[in-house]
């Protein structure tokens, strides 16, 4: 253990109660921590340690990761917890929080039945952190204050992604953008995540100002996703934020919103024209059958055909964040790919020979989440985790039956149609288990389980218009606060 980590052992519990403590005395600081999470979580492994970090592994997980993101989340949730009171105070059993405790036993089981243990264990404390940050959206956003404060803050690293992706690109001369994340392809993923919310928002019921800075970062957003040039990205993106606009715009027309509709049409074709011939090059570099069905090709294909093979030998898959170790040593030389020996690896890491490691041929995680799922947990966990994004999209749905122009209709599709946008790229990606992607997802997902409960208690007590329920009662007024809530 270096001497960093050691102080990072004494400073990560100091400030950490620290914060706690603080959050507990003023709803200021409780907004700080909350606006702090949702912006700078693209930042996470930029202000991380990790523990035990077995970095020679190529898997979704090296280390048990402590990052500011959770210290953050675990001083908001207490702070919530003891600083509120009366009604404030009372906490509620968010949406698909079982079956997300289902699934952090299903991975726990799967690491102490499996070998090694240890590449597991760093998995897991990754979805232990993801529920703590899900627990702390899901108490802390109550009202259209906090709906605000986490559009407010979630345009913001939009925008910064979205102008750093353009610096990039057109100064720095990078041929696929990658923003503060490490691949085009992440970036990609965080966009389709977080511009369909913006985009509900910028279409819906909500302050001028609100509308127009929201559709300001939705344009910046739309700008960076092109210039990732991701092949599953691009579609997804354009069939997400379609669907936002579909579900939430206004369809009576004034002159104003025919010109700002048709400044957005315009712009949108611009983005296609100017990328045009870059992403018919990208398309071009394979065809759909080459990637996964030609067995000669290392295409996506050939993650698919391993976790069938895996499946076939390990019901309960071969353990959590095991796939590279095990695709490695046993079922890439099976279908012919020669990978070196992880044995090997470990004897030469942290040693003068650690340019044996820089030059290894190791098994990537599957490029498709539920192979991936399916390889590292079996039929089990597959099953737990296929149901788990069934109920996250069944807590948005019924948000659809609100009227149009309701903020919580905006809010509540928009992060379905978020779910739905990681969840396509996640056909063809895993990165959906990287920190800046995870956090801000189980942000999301922690704000859509606090709006289904305030739907609910708003349709027991009565509080309806038509079918719709309407908006939590303590409403602020003027600022970016939503009209007519």
């Amino acid at each position: 253990m270096r001497p960093a980590h050691m102080a990072a052992l004494v400073l990560i519990p100091f400030f950490t109660v620290t914060g706690a403590v603080a959050a507990t005395w003023s709803q200021r600081i409780r907004d700080v921590f909350f606006v702090a999470m949702v912006s700078l979580a693209v930042f996470a492994e930029r202000m991380d340690v990790n523990f035990f970090s077995e970095a020679w592994y190529r898997g979704t997980t090296r280390g048990i990761q402590v990052t500011l993101i959770e210290m953050l989340a675990f001083g908001l949730l207490f702070g919530c917890w003891a600083g509120r009171r009366g009604d404030d105070r009372r906490g509620f059993w968010p949406g698909s929080l079982g079956l997300m405790l289902l699934y952090f036993v299903c991975a726990g089981l799967s690491v102490v039945v499996s070998e090694p243990r240890l590449f597991g264990l760093f998995e897991l404390s990754k979805i232990l952190a993801s529920m703590v940050i899900f627990l702390a959206a899901a108490i802390y956003v109550r009202t259209v204050r906090e709906w605000t404060l986490l559009i407010v803050a979630l345009g913001c690293a939009v925008a910064f992604e979205g102008a750093l992706a353009a610096k990039q690109h057109f100064i720095t001369g990078v041929d696929r953008s990658v923003g503060t994340l490490d691949h085009a392809n992440s970036l990609s993923m965080y966009f389709c995540l977080t511009v369909p919310l913006l985009v509900a928002v910028a279409t819906s019921g909500w302050t001028r100002r609100l509308r127009y800075f929201c559709g300001l970062c939705s344009m910046l957003g739309a700008v960076g996703l092109l210039l990732t040039y991701s092949r599953a990205g691009v579609p997804v993106f354009a069939v997400v934020v379609t669907g936002s606009i579909i579900a939430c715009a206004s369809w009576r027309l004034s002159p104003g919103r025919v010109i700002f509709r048709s400044v957005l049409v315009l712009g949108a074709a611009a983005l296609v024209a100017a990328g045009w011939n870059e992403m018919v090059r990208r398309y071009s570099e394979t065809s759909l059958e080459q990637e996964y069905f030609d067995t000669t090709v290392d295409g996506r294909g050939v993650y698919i055909r391993l976790s069938a093979a895996i499946a076939k030998d390990h019901f309960f898959g071969v353990g959590l964040n095991n796939w590279s170790y095990r695709v490695s040593r046993t079922y890439g030389p099976r279908i012919g790919y020669r990978f070196d020996d992880y044995d090997s690896l470990i004897s030469v890491y942290g040693t003068s020979n650690d340019r044996i490691y820089a030059n290894s041929y190791l098994a990537a995680p599957a490029h498709n989440l539920a192979a991936l799922t399916l390889g590292e947990l079996g039929v089990p966990g597959l099953i737990i985790f296929a149901l788990l994004w069934m109920r996250w999209l069944s807590m948005g749905l019924p948000f659809l039956l609100l009227p149009r122009g309701e903020p919580m209709r905006a809010m509540g599709v928009g992060i379905m149609f978020s779910i739905c946008g990681i969840f396509g790229q996640s056909l063809t990606e895993w990165i959906y288990r990287q920190p800046p992607i995870l956090f801000t997802f189980y942000i999301l997902l922690g704000a859509l389980a606090s709006l289904a409960h305030s739907r609910r208690q708003a349709l027991l007590e009565g509080r309806l218009t038509g079918v719709a329920a309407r908006a939590p009662d303590r409403v602020p007024h003027g600022g970016l606060a939503a009209e007519g809530a």
